[in-house]
């Protein structure tokens, strides 16, 4: 990676951490030159406009998540244990309040109504995370580990609201027992799958 590309890698990441803290409609230019201490006109410079400056700390809180939950699991064996890596990366994102990893959560309900690309940017990430844990869950079908009537979306879906329900316990309700509630709730997802209906 150049200097340059490396520059700008840590100057998104610095708009990932700021849109975590202000929110992804709350992130300008002028906000993340206070953030950096860069100028505002060389910030302009690179990204043009707040909405190209909001993909960008997208694609770039999505390259993050793959690098800390996507690509780690996939080195682990195919089907349960793979699933087993996701859940366990995904988790430590959740609790260490990694910003690449909760800032889909925190937009997505402030983009929710809106129309336009940041939104469209943000469905489309959502949807290919789904793809993803679902296409795990499928490899578990194939290999027998889970069983053959187990819809792998349903899966990714209720994977997903384990995911949400512990960001949102640990935010506001006993930060204290939402890794063990979370761990239930997959074991107890993991249990059904294993199981035909």
């Amino acid at each position: 990676m150049s200097k340059g590309a490396e520059t700008r890698t840590a100057i998104l990441h610095v708009g990932v951490e700021t849109a975590y803290r202000v929110g992804l409609g709350g992130l300008t230019i002028g906000e993340l030159a206070r953030s950096t201490g860069l100028s505002k006109s060389g910030l302009f410079a690179h990204f043009r406009s707040k909405e190209s400056l909001q993909l960008e700390v997208l694609k770039q809180a999505r390259n993050e998540f793959i690098a800390s939950v996507i690509q780690p699991a996939i080195l682990t064996p195919r089907g349960e244990p793979r699933v087993r890596a996701l859940f366990e990366n995904w988790l430590d994102c959740v609790l260490r309040r990694m910003p690449g990893a909760c800032l889909f959560v925190k937009a997505l309900s402030e983009f929710e109504e809106q129309t336009g690309p940041v939104r469209d940017q943000l469905f489309q990430d959502h949807r290919d995370l789904y793809d993803s844990l679902a296409l795990s869950v499928q490899t578990g079908v194939t290999e027998g580990q889970f069983g053959a009537d187990l819809d792998p979306m349903q899966f990714a879906f209720d994977l997903d609201g384990i995911m949400l329900v512990c960001y949102h316990w640990l935010q506001l309700i006993d930060a204290d027992d939402a890794e063990a509630r979370a761990r239930r709730a997959f074991e107890t997802l993991l249990d059904a799958a294993r199981r035909p209906s």
